[in-house]
């Protein structure tokens, strides 16, 4: 360890990152296995002991485990269930700390996260105890001898074994799957979710280091940042730790922001700092402006002028309210940047991993990156996950994704009592400082459906007048807001209408979630309601067939296979797949079949809602849909699946989400065709209207304008000689702008009579990447080309597309060798699309 600069008074901080070891508690049980909180794990099934392995830190155990080979793949097969022993269990992280080589007056040993239940020593000394993953501990150790080296460990005891105790303390309470994840301040999705697997994990999940440094440091560092017509200020309030010597000593806090400084003297524990940036350029969502971000640095300096701590982030100026006006509609939910309003285009985020500490600053880029190409704009972070790291919200910033910030709670009733209730209260002030000067931050909510869940899931019966979390939701998180980061709108819970006074999850009020269509019905009942903000919905799918084929590789696959099955968590998630299948497709007789319609059904239902809802801008202002991301390979609501593949879903939130969006929708029990556009100019599309055969023969056409103005939404009805006779099996609408395409079957597919697919396929070579052109010969619905068909790596830059009999459409490959001679009979063999269903089949008069 380097000794540095004894004369330098600037804080240092030393990583702790290396030299760690883990170890499991307890001994091997006779006869080869274990037996862990009354738990036993198969025969031969966890051969680590006592005997240590070289641990990352960050990490986490099973992580760990499987790094040493003593552990199989937990996403692979049905190996989740082999490796359940791992959370029932208390494991030991140990590192030894060697001489102290600084003469500052303090050192502390800080971890930034700790997961979860947790004993600290430092030699046989404890010197502290956790028990929540959601925020950081300090633990002064100066006192520990300045030479030799001392015995650092970290035993975790089971979250099983934390939460069931404080269970028992404090009672039982409902929730929506079984287990205890709201008796502790952990991951709630590392319990399993119906979409997750169920792996409880323990670790140092987040960095640790040491810290050494004299006098005083930054303790806390608040940037309020608000703008006033054309002028940016930042309000920063400081807090200081002082050493016992440093007490009452004078300092000076400096702050700098956009080429702006000022300073102040003071000598107590807190300072309030103001600078004024003229001309401030605005921070803007993705499509409406710039992302311009400044550099705020804080410097703090002792009496004789010297720097003892500095602390930097990037700050962005921009205005954010949330309009709750009621009109006559019942109540908004619209977000307002800079005076803008704003429909929100959003996806709901979950981990990108249930091992978190595996997520790298790369993998959200690539992920973020992949939803503002969707067109997205809004990212919430959803209450069942984590408060990701500062790398995430960076990343949102760069970008123009907006962010809504779940705190901590979902799916349960919350006990308010300790020694819970502390907790909470410390980890939502430590997260709404860490991340409130983030630009990208919009909206804090309270919760996810427990509100909602007090009121229908039968909670108020069961809970006979115990705390539920509502004290959290409407009294504790409202007020540590109001207090901290008063900048930002804050909103009890999602779905909330507001008020007692209403239902919960009241469309016409607030935030609505709308998962009724998906468990019972059809996706066609999105179109009989108009929410004020639809903030989860969705469908599901399996994922990718390469990635069902890495994580199942000896299964033969099947929707009811073994491993297809065990990566399905939803209750009756195949039973709703098949449903919703069968209201619109024969049901398919082979896996492949089944996994291309349950792809397309994903796609459709989910443009369903977002087209009939943006239509309906300014009434409904936004959707987020369920769900971005998964965290291991699973059938699920994502649009991008565990192997970071897209499915089918990400390109259709790609058309449905863009700037300008041509749709045929209903208006007063009449076809009509609507123009959405979201994009600064004006839109006036000239429309090209076909009314069409099912054999491709033009049975009517026409011109249309429309006009819609920026931010706004423009609709024309289709004339009466173009709209398809609503029970025929024969004819359809097309309506084509420009790019923009949309297309209305008057009936279902299972009863329209879809001539058989002919196509030529034609496979180029061009640097690299491959361009498929396919050449329609019939009417092609939902052409597909499953790219990584071709090969596991391999991306086709299209999703759906439809083709009218003799249009083309080229597809560009990357990450697939094509081979000169199969080229083209791979790429058939890798295409799907829309058939004749057994129904339309009965149908001999129609003409192909």
């Amino acid at each position: 360890m380097t000794v540095a600069n004894e004369a330098d008074p600037l804080k240092r901080l030393i990583p702790l990152t290396g030299g760690w070891t883990l170890r499991r508690e307890g001994s091997p049980a006779p006869g080869g296995s274990q037996a862990v909180g009354g738990y036993r794990a198969p025969e031969g099934s966890e051969p680590v002991g006592t005997s240590p392995i070289p641990a990352q830190v960050p990490g986490c155990v099973h992580t760990d485990l499987l790094a040493a080979g003593l552990i199989p793949d937990p996403f692979l097969g049905r190996n989740e269930d082999e490796v359940a022993w791992v959370g029932r269990a208390d494991w030991t992280y140990e590192t030894r700390l060697g001489p102290r080589p600084t003469a500052h007056e303090r050192t502390d040993l800080v971890f930034d996260g700790l997961d979860t239940a947790s004993e600290i020593s430092l030699g046989a000394e404890v010197i502290g105890r956790t028990r929540n993953m959601h925020r950081g501990y300090r633990f002064d150790i100066t006192d520990r001898p300045a030479s030799g080296s001392t015995a650092l460990a970290v035993r975790f005891t089971s979250a099983y074994t934390e939460a069931e105790s404080v269970r028992e303390q404090l009672g039982a309470r409902p929730n929506a799957y079984p287990e205890p994840f709201q008796f502790i301040r952990k991951m709630a999705c590392s319990f399993g979710w119906d979409w997750g697997p169920t792996l409880v994990t323990a670790g140092i999940w987040r960095p640790v280091r040491l810290e050494h440094w004299s006098t005083a440091r930054l303790a806390r560092v608040r940037p309020e940042v608000t703008v006033d017509g054309t002028t940016g200020r930042v309000d920063v309030h400081v807090e200081v730790e002082r050493t016992a010597s440093g007490t009452g000593r004078p300092l000076v806090a400096e702050v700098q922001v956009g080429g702006r400084r000022a300073s102040l003297g003071f000598d107590g524990a807190s300072a309030t700092l103001a600078v004024t940036v003229p001309d401030a350029d605005l921070w803007w969502p993705r499509g409406y402006g710039r992302q311009p971000l400044h550099d705020c640095v804080v410097t703090l300096h002792d009496e004789s002028g010297a720097v003892i701590d500095r602390w930097s982030r990037r700050v962005g100026f921009r205005t954010v309210a949330l309009d709750t006006s009621p009109d006559e509609h019942g109540t908004g939910f619209t977000l307002v940047i800079n005076g803008e309003r704003i429909f929100a285009r959003g996806v709901n985020w979950i981990p990108d991993d249930v091992f978190p500490s595996r997520i790298s600053p790369r993998r959200y880029r690539e992920r973020l990156t992949q939803a503002a190409e969707a067109g997205v704009d809004l990212v919430r972070v959803w209450g069942g996950g984590i408060y990701e790291s500062d790398d995430f919200y960076d990343v949102c910033d760069e970008l123009g994704l907006m962010v809504w910030q779940d705190f901590l709670f979902a799916c349960a009733a919350y006990p308010e009592e300790q020694p819970l209730r502390s907790e909470i209260e410390a980890e939502a002030r430590e997260n709404v400082t860490r991340l409130m000067p983030h630009a990208s931050l919009v909206l804090w909510n309270g919760n996810n459906e427990n509100l909602w869940g007090f009121r229908d899931w039968g909670w108020e019966q069961r809970l006979a007048g115990a705390s539920w979390g509502e004290g959290y939701y409407l009294g504790l998180l409202p007020r540590v807001v109001a207090e901290t980061d008063p900048t930002r709108p804050y909103w009890a819970g999602s779905p909330w209408s507001g008020s007692w006074d209403r239902h919960p999850n009241d469309p016409a009020h607030g935030t609505t979630h709308s998962w009724e269509v998906w468990n019972r019905t059809d996706y066609t009942d999105y179109l009989a309601e108009v929410p004020r903000f639809v903030a989860e919905f969705g469908w599901q799918a399996p994922p990718a067939y390469a990635t069902l084929r890495r994580a199942l590789p000896d299964e033969e696959l099947a929707p009811d296979s073994p491993g297809v099955l065990h990566h399905q968590k939803a209750a009756d998630g195949n039973g709703k797949l098949e449903r919703g299948l069968a209201r619109h497709f024969a049901l398919p007789g082979d896996f492949d079949r089944w996994h291309y319609l349950t792809q397309v059904n994903q796609a459709r239902a989910v443009a369903t809602g977002i087209e009939h809802w943006r239509s309906h801008w300014p009434v409904c202002a936004g959707t987020i849909v369920w769900q971005l991301n998964d965290c291991w390979p699973v059938t699920s609501w994502a649009a991008v699946d565990g192997d970071a593949r897209l499915k089918p879903l990400w390109y259709e939130l790609r058309r449905v989400y863009a700037d300008r969006l041509l749709t045929v929708q209903t208006r007063q029990g009449r076809l009509a065709v609507v123009a959405v556009n979201q994009s600064a100019e004006a839109w006036q599309p000239d429309v090209r209207l076909r009314r069409m055969s099912a054999g491709g023969e033009v049975l009517a056409e026409t011109g249309i304008m429309l006009s819609a103005h920026s931010r706004g939404v423009a609709h024309v009805p289709v004339p009466g000689e173009l709209v398809p006779d609503a029970t025929s099996a024969r004819e359809f609408l097309v309506a084509d702008a420009g790019t923009s395409r949309a297309v209305h079957f008057p009936v279902r597919d299972r009863d329209f009579a879809y001539p058989a697919p002919r196509y030529d396929v034609e496979v180029i070579r061009r640097g690299d990447r491959t361009d498929v052109v396919v050449t329609a010969g019939t009417l092609l619905r939902d052409l597909l080309l499953q790219a990584d068909r071709l090969a596991p790596a391999a991306r086709a830059d299209q999703g759906l597309l439809t083709l009218l009999p003799g249009e083309s459409a080229t597809i560009a490959v990357r990450g697939w060798e094509a081979p000169d001679a199969s080229a083209a009979s791979e790429v058939r063999a890798a295409l799907r699309t829309m058939e004749q269903t057994s129904l339309a089949q009965e149908r001999t008069d129609v003409p192909v």
